[in-house]
């Protein structure tokens, strides 16, 4: 366990040292200096207005994905965090998947759920709550379309499940060692983990 700790944390380190994180306390005034400071964005939008929204996603770790807009000559009219509370709440039912890409960025994983007939994009978005290790929100899609959110969060108890900087975790809403202990509970039922160190992709 503790190589794993140290190794997670040898390569947060390495990272942190080749690239600037996008933040929301900097404030651009052109895109060269958005470029200078991130490189270039994940995704480049093409608005009708003629504008460009610049993309930098911080997924799957990270909780926070900054769109730049900027005008024909480069310089930034607008930025805005898209994983804001805010925003996840204009996330409506019948919007298609690009109409939630261009809102939220990229997400962080998929998971298609057979009976249901879902495919399951999430985000990891803000934490708050106490006791807590992640929260992700997640947008409910059949054939194509939004027909919900929700949801789910990540325990302390679920670190085993949580896989190298918490991709693809496991969560049981009702696991037996959690008990009533905390009021905030996820809806689903049940769902996929993969734990890069020794366990395989499979569904209970």
């Amino acid at each position: 366990m503790h190589s794993r700790v140290l190794a997670a944390l040898a390569v947060i380190l390495l990272l942190s040292g080749c690239a600037t994180v996008p933040s929301t306390r900097h404030v651009f005034t052109t895109e060269a200096e958005i470029l200078a400071a991130y490189g270039e964005p994940v995704k480049r939008w093409a608005n009708d207005d003629g504008t460009t929204t610049l993309e930098y996603s911080t997924q799957p770790n990270g909780e926070i994905t900054m769109m730049y807009t900027v005008d024909q000559g480069g310089v930034v009219l607008r930025q805005e965090n898209a994983l804001a509370d805010e925003n996840l709440a204009r996330i409506e039912r019948g919007m298609t998947k690009d109409e939630v890409a261009r809102m939220l960025g990229r997400h962080r994983s998929v998971q298609t759920f057979v009976n249901s007939g879902e495919e399951v994009w999430d985000w990891n978005v803000r934490n708050d709550y106490p006791g807590i290790l992640a929260t992700l929100f997640n947008v409910h899609f059949v054939d194509g379309k939004v027909v919900r959110t929700s949801r789910s969060y990540i325990y302390p108890n679920d670190s085993d499940h949580f896989g190298l900087f918490g991709l693809h975790p496991f969560y049981d809403p009702f696991p037996p060692r959690f008990g009533w202990r905390y009021p905030l509970r996820s809806r689903w039922s049940r769902w996929p983990y993969y734990d890069p160190f020794h366990r395989p992709w499979y569904f209970y």
